[in-house]
């Protein structure tokens, strides 16, 4: 068995150590010997995103996201397609938003936007800084996600979400939801990177690929110690901290 994933702009968004998303991901597949292909799609490097199993996007900053938004639209036909045939895509802060149909940022400009789903984002002087926890939504035995939200956006969806804000402020502030679901699309703020500290999850996003590809029902077990002791260890500083 191989899969093969795209890291898009991995130069350019890497905010807090995403690019860890896929370490993670090639990690634990080649533990279980399911061979991994990886491509990096740049600004001066496009790939072939048809052939991605799995995509994922990481977050930046403002600046980032102004730099590769017009590069990324020209492309919104072949990602929506991909979230569409049910194919797995972990965006990350700064481009979770830009999957939606507004983002305005801080100094209240229109950034452009792929507009496949029905997301409003809109800056406020405020961020949202902080370890965060979650109860997932996913049918994970682990119910709880951890990571780090740093972001001044509010996102506004009616889609399923991630999973609802234990302590922290996910999406909004307000609502208590972080993040969301359509399909096999996940769209969520939380850095850190997300899925070397949540490895329930990362096999989610694995198994999930693999069933469409290969109709596997299960994966390997793995020794999680290393994983579920950095887990519980934040989570214990976080409500230590609260």
């Amino acid at each position: 068995m191989e899969l093969n994933i795209v890291n898009m702009y991995p130069d350019i968004l890497n905010l807090y150590g995403d690019l860890g998303n896929l370490i993670a991901i090639k990690q634990r597949c080649l533990w279980r010997n399911i061979k991994v292909n990886v491509e990096n799609f740049t600004i001066d490097n496009e790939t072939n995103l048809n052939e991605a199993d799995i995509i994922v996007i990481g977050g930046g900053a403002d600046t980032g996201q102004n730099i590769v938004s017009k590069h990324l639209t020209q492309h919104q036909k072949v990602l929506s397609e991909h979230v569409e045939d049910n194919k797995f895509l972990l965006a990350i802060c700064g481009s979770y938003q830009m999957f939606g149909t507004t983002y305005i940022d801080a100094n209240k400009n229109k950034i452009p936007c792929l507009e496949i789903f029905d997301i409003e984002t809109i800056s406020e002087e405020n961020r949202l800084i902080g370890n965060i926890i979650i109860e997932s939504n996913l049918e994970l035995k682990n119910k709880n996600i951890i990571g780090f939200e740093n972001h001044g956006g509010r996102t506004y969806h009616d889609y399923k979400s991630l999973g609802r804000v234990k302590l922290g402020n996910g999406n909004n502030g307000k609502d208590k939801t972080e993040g969301m679901i359509y399909k096999n699309f996940i769209g969520s703020y939380l850095h850190g990177p997300l899925l070397p500290k949540n490895p329930e999850l990362t096999d989610h996003i694995i198994l999930n690929t693999l069933k469409k590809k290969y109709s596997v029902d299960s994966l390997s077990p793995l020794n999680n110690n290393i994983e579920n002791n950095a887990h519980n260890a934040i989570e214990r500083q976080i409500y230590i901290n609260k």
